[in-house]
């Protein structure tokens, strides 16, 4: 009796560990979740996007005649920092009169075309922080930089010829962003060559030199030297004039003794 009560308790036991067991087995082989991948960033077709936004056809067929349309859409889609692009329209082009983007040769068209780019994707919030920043690099690269200036929420661009704002948010889905701008962004590196220069001040009429000028001077010193030059030529003059009166009177006086002796 007491063997078959032993006998129950070891097998309870038995089988109590060996379901303990198996259980850390089972837990220890079970499959560990794998990270789920992140999300990959829209592709923005750059063409469609301007096609269909607004009327941006004259900004939109300079791209594709300079072939600078694969240049944005590459720095769009396949690089981190993305792109902003400032778009004016149609009637923004239509307005320009002189400078005139006719007179410009390709590499020229080409740098004003990246001039209205960044090389990074900004959102309208980020504008405060460039206006503190000082000159922004454009796609142009170089000297072709913008000046931003966010004034209560609007938003200038100074090119350091030409002064435009933005006008509205086209798209703003990272990585791309691309603003309207009222004005096409005219680099001074190109065209301030063609900056009138300052006249001078026309010089004031009636108003003689004053004393301390060097004409006067020089007038001065001219009297100054002409003086004892006019006394001293009459001096001769004078001691003659004696000589002849002091000859006349001793012949007269000799003439007398001669008469009376």
């Amino acid at each position: 009796m007491e063997f078959s009560m032993m006998f129950m308790i070891s097998f309870s036991v038995l089988i109590l560990c060996s379901s303990l067991a198996y259980g850390q087995v089972a837990m220890s082989t079970s499959p560990t979740p794998s990270p789920s991948p992140a999300p990959t960033p829209a592709y923005t077709n750059l063409k469609d996007l301007l096609s269909v936004a607004g009327p941006y056809h004259k900004f939109l067929d300079y791209l594709e005649s300079t072939k600078l349309i694969d240049t944005f859409q590459i720095q769009a889609n396949n690089t981190v920092e993305g792109i902003t692009i400032f778009v004016p329209k149609d009637n923004a082009f239509k307005a320009l009169k002189k400078p005139s983007l006719s007179n410009l040769t390709d590499d020229q068209l080409k740098s004003v075309l990246l001039f209205h780019a960044l090389p990074r994707y900004y959102a309208l919030a980020d504008f405060n922080d460039l206006s503190e920043r000082g000159p922004i690099s454009t796609l142009a690269g170089g000297q072709y930089t913008l000046q931003f200036n966010d004034d209560s929420g609007t938003v200038r661009l100074d090119s350091g010829w030409s002064k435009a704002k933005v006008t509205s948010a086209v798209h703003t889905s990272k990585p791309v962003a691309v603003y309207q701008v009222d004005k096409v962004l005219l680099p001074e590196a190109i065209f301030g060559t063609d900056i009138p220069p300052t006249p001078a001040p026309a010089p004031a009429l009636g108003i003689s030199p004053s004393a301390d000028t060097p004409s006067a001077a020089k007038s001065e010193e001219t009297g100054s030297s002409s003086k004892p030059s006019s006394s001293g030529s009459s001096s001769p003059r004078i001691m003659m004039n004696s000589g002849i009166w002091t000859q006349l009177v001793l012949a007269f006086l000799g003439g007398w003794l001669v008469l009376f002796f």
